[in-house]
Parts: structure tokens; C-alpha cells; sequence
């Protein structure tokens, strides 16, 4: 029979002193006390912020246009059905915005000399995009493009609008991927070119995986307002769930319908965003850990 560890039995029979106790016991009212401080303080803000609402005298117009369940209920399967075409917009573009992205702030990074050309398209791409607005570029490409009548290229404003907002949000993703790779210290690609990888496989093995790690946060930020401007193409014409909104709203007179969209796009930017805020928790905890 095997003799018991002495630090086992010695953790085994701890029990906390009276003082460890207290302290806990204060812990715990102190907790419940800043519980019950938020809650009543937030029942009261938006408690106040509703009854003025409500008690304004434009209310019952307000209510009457915006707030109307018999048109909210009308107008939903439009709204359903062109919503399915944002979404759609939004899978499409984002891998390729990531693509597009991290292949710029490559470009940027380059150092030889015969990539100097490459590198000030880059600069160039980076700055005319994140200049111009994206519902202009939406209008310009999604008008302008079919209007060229190119032997071979789609005439669709679906395509071009989802052209638009690659080429837009490429450019500040771009500069998203950039700041990654220059946070990494330059020791790291010293390091890794000193082991023998050449300045490519550096930058492959090395630099980018820390990068991306980096910058998921900010990302995932970009991408939250990606799905709010897939919104814009309902300025060209297309059929998605503001353009149906605005279809109903317009034939029956009455705005309840935009509260539905805004509704449908406030479910999903709420997941995202709180994984945004989950994911920059982490990063700051392990920064944290590391300064240690």
C-alpha cells in the first residue's frame, strides 16, 4: 500500500482562515450591491428614454408610419427575400476582399528593387479607393461598366455593384493586413532569414501567421460594416432588402418597412460584433500574459 503525498494531504485538509472568509463574504455584497446599482439605473435611463418617446406629441405619427405590425408583417417575406441577396453579397465579397487585401499590403512590403512599380500601384490602388465613397463607386461601376459594353465581361449591376464594394473595402483591409505585419517586431524576419528562408518564405512562415493573429479584430469590424454598406446596391436598382422596403413603403405609403430591414441587420451585426469584442479580449489577455 502506497503512503499518501504529504503536499497532497497537507492541500487536501486547507480550509480558509476566518479573514479569507470575510473577505469573501464582502466580495460577495459588494457584487450583489454593483449588480443591483446597474440594474436599477438601467431600468431607470431607459425606462426615462421611453416615456419621453412615447409622451411626445408626434408619437402617435411616428407610431402610425414607422411602427405598424399589419405592414411589418405584409412587407416581410420581400424583405426576407431580398435580405437573402445581401447575405449572398456579403459571402461572396469577403473572401475575395481578404484575397485582395493581403495581397496589397504584400506589395507594399516588398523591398527589391524590380518590384518598385508593384509597389507603387499599391500605394496608388490603396489611396484612390479609400478616397472615393463607396456608393459613388457602386453608382460609377454598376452604371458605367454595362454602358462600355465590354465583348466578354458580365453587364449585371449585381456584379459590378459586388465589384465595388471588393475593390472599396480591399483598399482599408489592405491597410488592416499592413499594420499586422508591422507590429511584428524585425527581429522575427531577421531571425528567419538568418535560419536561411528567403525574404518570401519569411514573410509566409514567420510574419503573416502573426499578422493575421493580430488582426482578426479589426477584421471582423470591417466586415461588420461590409454587411451594412451590401446595403448600397439598393441604390442602383437592385432588389435586395432596403430596395423592397422602399418598393412597399412607397406603393402603401407608409415606412414600417425600413424598421424591418433595420431590424434584420441588427440580428446578424450583433453576433459579429460580439464576437469582435470576445476575439480583442483575448488578444489583449494573451498580450498581457506575455508582458509578464
Amino acid at each position: 500500500m502506497s503512503r499518501p503525498d504529504p503536499a497532497y494531504a497537507a492541500t487536501a485538509d486547507w480550509q480558509p482562515s476566518e479573514r479569507e472568509l470575510d473577505r469573501r463574504r464582502v466580495r460577495r455584497t459588494l457584487h450583489r450591491r454593483s449588480l443591483g446599482v446597474a440594474t436599477l439605473t438601467t431600468l431607470v435611463v431607459f425606462g426615462a428614454l421611453a416615456a419621453v418617446v412615447v409622451s411626445s406629441p408626434g408619437w402617435g405619427v411616428v407610431q402610425e408610419y414607422f411602427f405598424d405590425l399589419d405592414h411589418a408583417r405584409d412587407s416581410f417575406p420581400a424583405i426576407w427575400a431580398g435580405f437573402w441577396l445581401n447575405v449572398k453579397m456579403f459571402l461572396i465579397a469577403e473572401p475575395l476582399i481578404l484575397l485582395l487585401g493581403l495581397g496589397l499590403a504584400l506589395a507594399r512590403q516588398a523591398r527589391v528593387a524590380w518590384l518598385t512599380p508593384l509597389r507603387l500601384l499599391a500605394v496608388l490602388y490603396t489611396d484612390l479607393f479609400r478616397g472615393v465613397p463607396t456608393i459613388l463607386l457602386v453608382v460609377l461601376l454598376a452604371f458605367g461598366m454595362p454602358a462600355l459594353q465590354l465583348q466578354g465581361v458580365p453587364n449585371d449591376r449585381f456584379f459590378w455593384a459586388l465589384v465595388a464594394l471588393v475593390l472599396s473595402y480591399g483598399a482599408y483591409v489592405a491597410e488592416v493586413f499592413r499594420a499586422g505585419i508591422e507590429s511584428v517586431h524585425p527581429s522575427q524576419l531577421a531571425s528567419a532569414e538568418t535560419l536561411g528562408l528567403t525574404r518570401a518564405q519569411a514573410m509566409r512562415h514567420v510574419v503573416v501567421p502573426q499578422a493575421v493573429r493580430r488582426v482578426v479584430p479589426p477584421l471582423l469590424n470591417d466586415f461588420v460594416s461590409l454587411q451594412k454598406d451590401t446595403a448600397l446596391v439598393s441604390t442602383v436598382g437592385i432588389f435586395d432588402a432596403v430596395f423592397a422596403a422602399r418598393d412597399y413603403g412607397n406603393y402603401n405609403f407608409n415606412d414600417t418597412p425600413l424598421v424591418v430591414v433595420a431590424l434584420f441587420f441588427v440580428v446578424i451585426t450583433i453576433p459579429l460584433a460580439r464576437l469582435t469584442d470576445h476575439l480583442q479580449k483575448r488578444v489583449a489577455a494573451r498580450e498581457r500574459a506575455g508582458a509578464r
